[in-house]
């Protein structure tokens, strides 16, 4: 069994080339005559593909023209909504396999037909993983180990982006940290400026830490192992259109959700925390170099660290404000403790993808977090007609009548974010 793509087999190869930067991938185009897709019309495969992630990420790739299969249990709140508007924005070009990534058989038989693969279905809140720490590592874990498998049973294997998460290193604990304007910011003025880099030890905490952290791990030895063509983001907050926060995960739609409603916000903490905050589209674009680039050895069997970087910070504090900015009044706010694993200061360091393939986020906290509010305010939440079930979706959108589409298990959320 060969274990090695060939050269240039990336589907992105016809779009930007090795060394690709953001303006092309932005109107990157899809042409069918790569040996991985011509005369079979490969989709992209998108494991959690109908959550906020997936979304944007596909909604990018069919505006070029390239069919995308999304792998998703349609668990997730926001889901079916989701896959609505793909599908009246793309048409057929939207494939759709209901299905859960614990099932091994329907995973194998996505990847059995994708030319690359983006893979984001996860159980995604460190609260969940509390509560049970053995759903969260089977679906995180084993469902990636899964994938790898899949992927690794293919004679010309497809390409893989990963989305893991900055809590594999932790709570920062030796990180000295002062505050400055209401903000959590470290003392060395070194990170202060650059951000958390790779080379920051691992360190799981939570469950879900742990989870994600083991997938991460093995992605990377996949590549080393088995010489897969893979490569790993330790993504930090990531907000934009289509994300339904809620108190658990997507904290930047979630307090924006929550002052429309005119509904109080629980500010677990001291609102000091600070993150640096990447909108969606950077984030796509960065997916986009990432699978172009996979032939370079800067990617293939690397990790990056992805998110604003220093230039786009904000707290919890700082969002308050913000909102008040934009909607007019101040959020009622609830205090609430500390909760496990929360970092009080994480920034990322980009200058390892930045340099590997000429990323760098575009839009700022500002523009973006306005952004944001204006969809949630003018799309999101006005009232629409019922989300469609998953048998309905079953029904109307499976790829082709005859095939098996698995049942997806109760409570898995397919979506990272």
């Amino acid at each position: 069994m060969k274990t090695r793509r060939k050269e240039n087999q990336s589907p992105f190869d016809n779009g930007p080339k090795s060394g690709a930067g953001i303006d092309s991938v932005r109107d990157v185009s899809w042409p069918h005559t790569n040996a991985h897709v011509a005369g079979s019309d490969k989709p992209v495969l998108i494991t959690g593909g109908c959550g906020f992630i997936g979304i944007n990420l596909a909604h990018r790739i069919m505006s070029g023209g390239q069919s995308v299969l999304l792998y998703d249990n349609l668990s997730r709140p926001g889901a079916e909504k989701n896959l609505r508007w793909l599908r009246q924005q793309h048409g057929d070009l939207v494939r759709i396999e209901v299905a859960d990534v614990r099932d091994p058989h329907a995973l194998r038989n996505a990847v059995d037909r994708a030319s690359c693969i983006f893979h984001f279905a996860a159980q995604v809140a460190v609260t969940t993983s509390l509560v049970d720490a053995i759903h969260d590592f089977n679906v995180n874990a084993g469902g990636t180990l899964n994938l790898l498998e899949a992927i690794r049973a293919q004679d010309d294997p497809p390409p893989l982006v990963f989305t893991s998460t900055n809590k594999v290193y932790g709570g920062l604990p030796d990180v000295r940290l002062r505050v400055a304007n209401n903000r959590y910011e470290p003392e060395d003025d070194t990170l202060r400026a650059g951000g958390i880099g790779e080379d920051r030890p691992l360190d799981f905490h939570s469950p879900y830490g742990c989870s994600k952290g083991t997938a991460d791990q093995y992605v990377l030895d996949y590549a080393r192992t088995f010489g897969l063509p893979t490569a790993v983001f330790r993504m930090s907050c990531i907000y934009g259109p289509h994300q339904f926060g809620n108190e658990d995960q997507g904290w930047v739609a979630h307090f924006l959700i929550r002052a429309l409603k005119r509904e109080p916000i629980t500010l677990y903490g001291d609102g000091m925390q600070v993150r640096d905050i990447l909108f969606i589209d950077d984030l796509v674009d960065a997916f986009l170099l990432a699978q172009a680039n996979m032939n370079n050895r800067q990617v293939c069997g690397r990790a990056f660290n992805v998110g604003g970087s220093p230039a786009n910070t904000i707290s919890l504090l700082d969002l308050l404000r913000m909102i008040k900015a934009l909607h007019g009044e101040r959020p009622d706010v609830r205090a609430g403790a500390w909760r496990p694993g929360d970092q009080r200061y994480y920034v990322s360091n980009v200058a390892k993808l930045s340099a590997a393939v000429g990323w760098a986020p575009k839009v700022s906290v500002r523009e973006g977090v306005g952004r944001l509010y204006e969809w949630l305010r003018d799309y999101a939440l006005r009232p629409r007609r019922r989300a469609m079930s998953v048998d309905a979706a079953r029904n109307s959108w499976s790829e082709v009548a005859h095939e098996r589409v698995s049942r997806p298990a109760r409570g898995v959320r397919q979506e990272a974010s």
